[in-house]
């Protein structure tokens, strides 16, 4: 079928979704959805933290009193933390050009996806968040733009914004702001990643360190994967890009890759995916639909973890990869077993990081995060690697990682 794009602004283009490339059309469950955002309009609002019932109210928390307020801020600019929006306050930032699994489509189709990002903000963690998505993806004026409105933030989550940009972006912001920044299509993936693979590797009875690992995507989430892995003990990474595996022979690869390559692949494994999956123990997909096949999943050692998770459409559906043997499957969707969700990461990882007045997430407090979440599920089995997205205690549990 062919995907016909449209130009849709000045930088980016909407192609034909990937619903409609797998089911022909929508379906009465997405014309259900569509409905539905169409009825509620905006899905978060701003509320009052105070009363204004009387003029002393108003001539309290507006005008005269915001005066001694703001003379007081230009004077100690550090109270704003204590004093202001800036205590709870998260900006959910994007410029559209890697939105979930739809690509490029700008940044009015980033819009619902920020917007839904900023309401588990708030109702899972009591935070604060607002969407802003940018008319431009230039990096050097997405970092100018953050920079200027940071002031008014205690946070700062990016998403959706495609590599290799990402990582100079979020390194530029890190170094230029006291507040925490996160890119969570980097960061919240590999933690839930690191999680329930600790538990996936339980469940199988393997040693975690020794897990011959591939990952298939050497993207955002594909790239911040490997260094969480790296960090928490697995030496034996493969990753494989669109050319095949990230070898020591290619000629091809950007700065990010190069980087990778230095910190992965100890046995310089070459080829193409179905190559480097021959006794892999796992399989870690973040590239795109229908990557991995039955057969190849067969390839792979006795008891083999496969982690799919291309969405709205995995690599492979749960039901090929048993078939091909796999043992332990996930996916990024909600209706098969062991969702792999950054839902479970990013409310807590600010929650904990606005509570401490934490300026930067490290390497080991994403390891801390992702071993709370993983001491959440007491007796992992194949079909429960992971919590609940909705289980009460994930927020609380990472936010205290966090604050550790």
């Amino acid at each position: 079928m062919d995907c016909k794009t449209a130009p849709a602004g000045p930088f980016y283009q909407v192609a034909a979704s990937p619903f409609v490339l797998y089911t022909g059309g929508m379906t009465p469950k997405e014309k259900k959805t569509l409905h539905a955002f169409k009825g509620a309009g905006a899905r978060i609002e701003t509320k009052g933290r105070v009363k204004l019932k009387t003029k002393e109210d108003i001539a309290l928390y507006y005008t005269p009193g915001v005066g001694v307020a703001s003379m007081h801020l230009a004077r100690h600019p550090e109270d704003a933390r204590k004093m202001s929006v800036k205590k709870n306050s998260v900006a959910v930032i994007s410029d559209g050009s890697a939105v979930l699994g739809l690509g490029n489509i700008g940044p009015y189709g980033a819009l619902p996806v920020m917007e839904g990002k900023a309401l588990i903000f708030r109702e899972f963690a009591g935070i604060d968040a607002w969407p802003i998505v940018l008319s431009t993806q230039d990096p050097d004026e997405i970092v100018r733009t953050v920079i200027a409105i940071a002031p008014g933030w205690g946070g700062i989550n990016l998403e959706d914004i495609k590599a290799p940009e990402c990582f100079d972006i979020e390194r530029r912001l890190i170094e230029a702001l006291d507040i925490p920044v996160m890119h969570d299509d980097q960061h919240g993936t590999a933690i839930v990643v690191l999680a329930g693979l600790t538990n996936a590797a339980k469940v199988v009875k393997k040693k975690f360190s020794g897990l011959r690992v591939v990952i298939a995507g050497a993207g955002a989430a594909g790239v911040a994967t490997a260094k969480l892995l790296l960090a928490a003990g697995i030496t034996d990474i493969v990753m494989v890009d669109t050319k095949g595996a990230i070898h020591k022979g290619r000629k091809d690869l950007n700065d990010s890759k190069k980087e990778l390559l230095t910190l992965t692949n100890p046995r310089n494994a070459s080829g193409s995916l179905a190559d480097v999956l021959v006794n892999a123990d796992v399989f870690i997909g973040v590239s795109g639909p229908g990557t991995l096949t039955a057969e190849v999943v067969a390839t792979m050692a006795d008891k083999a973890i496969v982690f799919a998770l291309s969405n709205p459409v995995p690599e492979i559906l749960p039901s090929e990869a048993k078939k091909g043997g796999a043992v332990v499957i996930a996916t990024g969707r909600s209706d098969f077993p062991n969702q792999i969700n950054n839902a479970l990461v990013f409310p807590g990882i600010f929650r904990g990081a606005l509570d401490k007045g934490v300026t930067e997430i490290t390497q080991e407090t994403k390891v801390r995060a992702s071993r709370a979440l993983a001491g959440l599920v007491e007796k992992p089995t194949a079909t429960k690697i992971i919590p609940d997205v909705l289980d009460k205690r994930v927020v609380s549990a990472v936010a205290k990682a966090v604050r550790a």
